[in-house]
């Protein structure tokens, strides 16, 4: 086998390894070594080549796609987890959204959600950084789109750093939407500094702010603080969510909206 040869072969085989883990939501370093047919050995350098990528996080004896209090999951995984509820959320907030108005959206799945539903609130101008929107909307002949830009990340597949934020800042939206990857009951947390950043931002662009979480997302914590709660004008949960953890929330703010399922 040539060396273009053995590059391609490893390349296929991580891509399939990420795939299997997005698929599953982890698993072990002996159950990948068989169904790969690879030593244990070359499935720890594939899974420290992924990790490196971000596409999934090592743990004791395997790896896993799942988000934990510092390291947010890929997009691909998130992609495929909760879409009942996020959609759920997502027709709930494009509820609020004012007919003619403009609504900034942030690179979360649950953001894609709002997005789309919000051709049944056009004519609208959306602005956002995830390019899953931008692709979404792009062909939408009532909705007038604007790319907040920046440097983009594929673990994300959105635009960030300080051109994003400089963009975000630029601007001025009649809504903002943003969800993060864990709400106690005071504060919406994110694992990653950029994002971070990013989502302050936009909550300083928009008139009304919306939290939109799935309850998967409630009763935890991640290694950022995003805001806190009551700088939201409107919380978004889905129906799944514990009465105890909404009762919660609902006692430290005082418009939590749940989204039927």
């Amino acid at each position: 086998m040539n060396t273009r040869q053995h590059t391609s072969n490893r390349t296929a085989r991580r891509h399939g390894m990420a795939e299997h883990i997005v698929r599953q939501g982890s698993a072990s370093v002996t159950d990948l070594a068989e169904i790969f047919s690879v030593s244990v050995m070359t499935v720890h350098r594939d899974l420290d080549e992924l990790e490196r990528q971000g596409m999934v996080r090592k743990v004791r004896g395997g790896a896993t796609a799942q988000a934990s209090n510092v390291f947010e999951s890929n997009i691909a995984y998130r992609l495929k987890a909760h879409t009942a509820e996020k959609d759920a959320i997502g027709r709930l907030v494009a509820e609020l959204i004012e007919p003619g108005g403009s609504v900034m959206l942030d690179d979360s799945t649950t953001a894609l959600a709002v997005a789309r539903h919000l051709r049944e609130s056009a004519p609208l101008t959306v602005l956002t950084n995830f390019l899953e929107i931008i692709r979404l909307l792009v062909d939408s002949p009532d909705i007038r789109l604007i790319a907040l830009g920046g440097e983009y990340h594929s673990t994300h597949d959105s635009f960030l750093g300080l051109g994003c934020v400089d963009a975000v800042e630029a601007v001025s939206a009649d809504a903002v939407v943003v969800s993060t990857s864990a709400v106690s009951e005071r504060y919406a947390f994110h694992q990653e500094q950029e994002i971070v950043l990013v989502k302050r931002a936009m909550l300083r662009s928009g008139r009304r702010r919306i939290l939109a979480v799935d309850h998967s997302k409630l009763a935890r914590v991640a290694l950022h603080r995003v805001a806190p709660l009551d700088e939201f004008d409107d919380i978004v949960v889905d129906s799944r969510a514990p009465a105890e953890t909404l009762q919660r929330l609902r006692d430290h703010h005082g418009n939590v909206r749940v989204a039927q399922m």
